[in-house]
């Protein structure tokens, strides 16, 4: 039995699936010429509509923001992280907390990364095994040790509807070499994440590596891929190479993960990247770019990035967006925020990275609309032309 939305109901009309495991919906695929896909991702804190973005919460909290915030903005899933919230407020206290839901009062959908990516960008800290990685804390120097095994127990007591498999993330630009003996760890880690992983309250997402090398990517995909998975993500894009290289990347790699599972790119990135990336057939993205460039003071606009502490705005009574409907733009001006944030002022961080995370989840519903009208590939090519412009003149007016 469905809704009027077309949304499978429950015998009280609770579109919700029961606790388990989430349940992808191939809804529609654009019909303008790209690999664009509407779906929705089923879990047990509600749907997800994708293509989607989803903000970043490393320690149990989206900088800046409230979850009532992020319930106003429409955000329909946060991301937490394994390494920050092992050490601290650590998962054995979270867990006693309820979860990391009742933890950070969340009731919507929320996923967490295995750690990976954090103890393999520690360099000189870390130090990798076949049994898993040894690390310093960046806290206060103690010693842990991290391996699949653990990552799954981790994740499982933070209690996220989606959790990733523990993977080593080398830079894409790394030594063939490294990335072959990398990639055939990966997957025997892949295969002890699965044999830890409960199946009970949480769904286990496999992650492709492989860097630039589409051959390593394709063998890659099919290790992983013939694990049986509710999804699968794109890992290690967007680590150094050039935006040109991470997107031809993904039109080669999206397309190797299966057509009926959501198909994760793991950090990333710009509007630009995520209007490309969903071109070529993916569903889910992340990144802490719309909230660390707030508090930076860089905002994102219809008519392209806006410095705000820039001088040139201190009398400028215009909101940061005319074509924005978010708080800060329906209320204040764009002298005012460039006073807050030239004052230090809390408040500027928090108006910012509204203003920011409204436009990357607006920007994604619009996405979403073209998809689901068959007009995504005029979409796509007028929003990067329009977003090549507005680059050249923002640079040539330095």
């Amino acid at each position: 039995m469905v809704d009027e939305q077309g949304r499978e109901k429950g015998e009280k009309g609770d579109t919700r699936v029961p606790p388990g495991l989430v349940r992808f919906e191939l809804l529609h695929e654009d019909q303008s010429g790209t690999k664009a896909r509407r779906g929705r991702l089923n879990t047990p804190h509600g749907p997800i509509e994708t293509p989607i973005f989803m903000p970043v919460g490393t320690v149990g909290s989206v900088k800046g923001v409230g979850p009532d915030d992020l319930k106003t903005l429409d955000a329909q899933i946060i991301l937490g992280n394994t390494y920050h919230l092992m050490l601290r407020p650590t998962d054995a206290l979270v867990g006693e907390m309820g979860g990391l839901h009742r933890f950070i009062s969340w009731d919507r959908p929320m996923l967490t990364d295995s750690g990976g990516f954090q103890v393999f960008s520690l360099s000189e800290k870390r130090k990798i095994t076949e049994e898993g990685a040894a690390f310093q804390s960046h806290l206060d120097g103690s010693r842990h040790f991290l391996s699949p095994e653990r990552s799954i127990e981790i994740q499982e007591t933070l209690g996220a509807d989606v959790i990733m498999a523990f993977d080593e993330c080398p830079p894409s630009t790394e030594d063939r070499a490294y990335l072959e003996k990398s990639l055939a760890r990966t997957t025997r880690w892949l295969h002890r994440c699965v044999k830890a992983w409960s199946r009970e309250r949480s769904s286990l997402f496999g992650i492709v590596q492989g860097g630039l090398h589409d051959d390593l990517r394709k063998r890659h995909a099919e290790e992983v891929c013939a694990v049986d998975l509710p999804g699968y993500a794109l890992g290690g894009y967007s680590v150094g190479e050039a935006p040109e290289a991470m997107h031809a990347g993904v039109a080669y790699s999206a397309p190797l993960l299966p057509r009926d599972k959501p198909r994760y790119l793991m950090g990333v990135g710009t509007p630009l990247d995520l209007v490309t990336c969903v071109e070529h057939g993916v569903d889910m993205f992340d990144c802490v770019l719309p909230t660390r460039c707030a508090r930076n003071g860089l905002l994102f606009t219809s008519e392209g990035k806006l410095v705000i502490r820039n001088a040139a705005y201190a009398k400028d009574p215009r909101p940061v967006d005319p074509a924005c409907s978010c708080y800060t733009c329906r209320t204040f001006s764009r002298s005012y925020l460039r006073h807050l944030f030239a004052a230090g002022e809390i408040l500027a961080m928090r108006l910012n990275t509204l203003h920011n995370l409204h436009y990357f989840l607006d920007l994604m519903a619009q996405v979403r609309r073209a998809i689901a009208e068959d007009r995504f590939a005029a979409f796509a090519r007028d929003f990067r032309a329009k977003a090549v412009a507005q680059e050249a003149e923002r640079k040539g007016g330095r």
